[in-house]
């Protein structure tokens, strides 16, 4: 199966993470667009989705801010939130095809600061 550019980066990330990844860690992995910004913390041992935070959520959309990158710091806070409930602390931060920049670079400063470790 022959893959496009974009799978093909995608797939080398998220795969060297795998190969790396420990029995007390989780993914986190991050998905861009446009407009919106979502992610999700992914245990890859048993495969499931433990947590999720998106841009499109209804309190998230009702706060009504026109800038993404200030939408990128609300998403990462209610993330962030929601992980301490669970006790997550520790994550490996899978970026995907996206360069550590912009939007992504601010989603990721914004979790450590708000007690995540990477």
């Amino acid at each position: 199966m022959k893959l496009d550019t974009r799978s093909r980066k995608k797939f080398r990330v998220t795969n060297k993470l795998k190969k790396f990844a420990k029995i007390e860690r989780y993914r986190l992995s991050i998905f861009r667009s446009s407009k919106n910004i979502s992610a999700q913390i992914i245990d890859d041992n048993k495969n499931i989705t433990l947590l999720s935070a998106s841009s499109v959520e209804k309190d998230i959309k009702e706060s009504k801010t026109k800038n993404k990158s200030e939408l990128s710091k609300i998403v990462a806070e209610k993330l962030a939130k929601k992980a301490q409930e669970k006790k997550i602390n520790k994550i490996y931060f899978d970026r995907g095809v996206y360069k550590y920049h912009g939007r992504v670079k601010i989603f990721a400063e914004t979790l450590r600061k708000n007690g995540l470790e990477f």
